[in-house]
């Protein structure tokens, strides 16, 4: 990640015609690039597709996946007269128009779908069993499905200074950083518990009385954890499933993980509203009692995604159905690849219903 050298935050100023001071918090200035103007990042037409590939795009199989989940809490559920999926942080409702097309039809004909998305609902979007709105709907029954949406949950960032101390990291809206305040008593108290800034020897040490080393960088959780909590919170009965690129406590990032998209492209982390700001989810802080934290390699595996090859007789015998089984066998080795997107977090909450009616393999796991 590219970034600027921090030194100590001077005056504030002010961006001529929006009233915004700078320099800010990454968390309030991501929040007015993303969100918070008309042109912000996520509320342009193109969406968060013109920039960026997640699983969603890389492959129907996906979608198909986690239609078959839905399958799975319907039965769970008992078959109710209405089953909901919603999907937070829809983008441009990709999954959820892939997982209507996915379900059988007994199914569908049940299922109110809701796209939650703070962007207007796309020109076209029309299928008048999908809800769009920009909360998450409260005392639903079914499954609730946030692929990639936590990352883009804006958070402080936080940095090690020259004496040993935390410091709140300050950006202005050209990207340039300077270090302000001590971290707030919630931010300090969450990273103390869930992000210690001492270097990783140490803290497999747990030697007391140890001076952070200056440059080290974390983001405070809290606001996620919140968010998370809240979402989980309006399903009546049910899943919930946070799936994010994530770290877990012992295996932090020593400098953070904040950065930028666009056009496909990693770039630096700018607040103006050009390009995506996203920093790695601490899936383990956001798991509420009774969570499953797993890789997607092991969720998807368990709902029938495999990436393996298909026998080379098909070759002879069909070669139209064998070129078909090894694209699919192709989109599903991406979605499970290693040091990939195999490697994303599945963050599983049942709510009064048990997990291994649902996902028997994740559920033998340990619970966090």
């Amino acid at each position: 990640m590219s970034r600027t050298g921090c030194g100590v935050a001077g005056g504030a100023g002010e961006v001529a015609g929006t009233g915004a001071s700078w320099p800010r918090g990454w968390r309030e200035a991501a929040e007015d690039a993303l969100y918070g103007r008309p042109d912000g990042f996520y509320l342009r037409p193109e969406g968060p597709a013109g920039h960026f590939r997640t699983s969603v795009h890389a492959s129907p199989l996906f979608a198909e996946a986690v239609a078959r989940l839905l399958c799975r809490v319907d039965a769970a559920l008992g078959g109710p007269a209405e089953l909901a999926f919603v999907d937070v942080g829809a983008g441009r409702g990709e999954l959820t128009a892939g997982v209507l097309r996915a379900l059988p039809a007994e199914v569908a004909a049940r299922v109110r779908a809701y796209a939650v998305e703070r962007a207007p609902r796309p020109e076209g979007f029309d299928d008048p069993r999908i809800v769009w709105t920009a909360q998450v709907p409260y005392g639903v029954s079914g499954l609730l499905f946030a692929n990639e949406w936590l990352d883009n949950v804006p958070v402080d960032v936080v940095e090690v200074d020259a004496d040993g101390a935390a410091r709140l990291v300050l950006v202005d809206a050209d990207g340039t950083e300077t270090l302000g305040p001590e971290p707030s008593g919630a931010d300090a108290q969450w990273l103390e518990r869930w992000w210690p800034l001492r270097p990783a020897e140490h803290e497999r040490r747990a030697e007391p009385g140890l001076r952070a080393a200056p440059g080290l960088r974390a983001e405070p959780g809290g606001p996620r954890d919140a968010a998370w909590a809240a979402a989980v919170g309006a399903l009546e009965r049910g899943l919930a499933v946070a799936v994010d690129y994530h770290h877990t406590r012992g295996k932090r990032p020593e400098f953070g993980t904040l950065t930028g998209f666009r056009e496909g492209r990693e770039c630096r982390p700018v607040p103006d509203g050009s390009c995506d700001l996203t920093a790695h989810v601490a899936l383990d802080a956001c798991a509420l009692p009774g969570a499953k934290l797993t890789d997607q390699r092991t969720a998807l595996t368990a709902l029938g995604v495999s990436g393996a090859r298909p026998p080379l007789v098909l070759a002879s015998t069909d070669p139209t159905a064998y070129v078909h089984a090894l694209a699919h066998a192709g989109e599903a080795a991406e979605l499970t690849a290693q040091g990939g997107l195999g490697d994303f977090g599945w963050l599983l909450q049942a709510v009064d219903v048990p997990l291994r009616a649902l996902l028997v393999d994740v559920a033998d796991d340990e619970e966090q």
